[in-house]
């Protein structure tokens, strides 16, 4: 049996960290944004964090620690807040919409989270420690998908027949429209266009 989104996102949340130990995370997100996670150095999230590089292997022993730490960190953050903006709309087009504001929030953070999330990616597909994170938030992201497609198909208001199959077209759509929209050459000023032309081609997919 499938586990809803909500059931895996339980199991995907990181446990609450410390307040030292949440700022080198972020560090390490912020430098993996500007630097690649192929070229991070504990040297450059020390600077980044302003700390001893001596204090990143006490409380994360690995660089390949760290970033695992980071990711899950960064993932579930993510899930956690559409979950919660979507739980709040009334109705699956409403829905949509919430999910879409809550994923297209401005074109830095969407500039650093894409660029993080494909290098991510790379080392998903070579690493079983870093696929399985992505396993589980692929699994998390397609069940909340599948969950406002549900609804939608209980309203009568979406006409697809597959809800997990339609879950994966909807999460394509979505990342391929960032892939392009990184291109940009003024992806900042694109970035809007981006977000209305993403509901636009959801919904007419979802509808059709």
């Amino acid at each position: 049996m499938t586990r809803s989104g909500e059931e895996l996102h339980t199991n995907f949340e990181v446990e609450s960290l410390p307040p030292k130990q949440e700022h080198l995370i972020r560090a390490a997100y912020r430098v993996m944004g500007e630097k690649g996670m192929n070229r991070l150095s504990l040297q450059d999230v020390a600077d980044e964090a302003g700390v001893s590089k001596a204090i990143l292997p006490y409380y994360f022993a690995s660089k390949e620690n760290l970033m695992l730490t980071t990711m899950r960190w960064v993932l579930a953050r993510v899930a956690r807040r559409i979950r919660r903006v979507v739980g709040e709309a009334e109705g699956a087009e409403a829905k949509v919409g919430a999910m879409l504001d809550a994923i297209f929030i401005d074109p830095d953070s969407n500039r650093n989270f894409y660029l993080v999330f494909f290098d991510f990616i790379g080392y998903a597909a070579r690493s079983d420690r870093f696929g399985d994170v992505g396993t589980t938030f692929q699994e998390v992201m397609g069940g909340l998908y599948a969950e406002i497609i549900e609804i939608g198909r209980n309203e009568g208001t979406f006409s697809v027949t597959d809800t997990r199959e339609a879950a994966t077209v909807v999460r394509a759509i979505l990342d391929g429209l960032f892939t392009q929209w990184l291109l940009e050459e003024n992806a900042d000023a694109e970035h809007r266009r981006y977000r209305e032309t993403c509901e636009r081609a959801t919904l007419a997919y979802l509808t059709a």
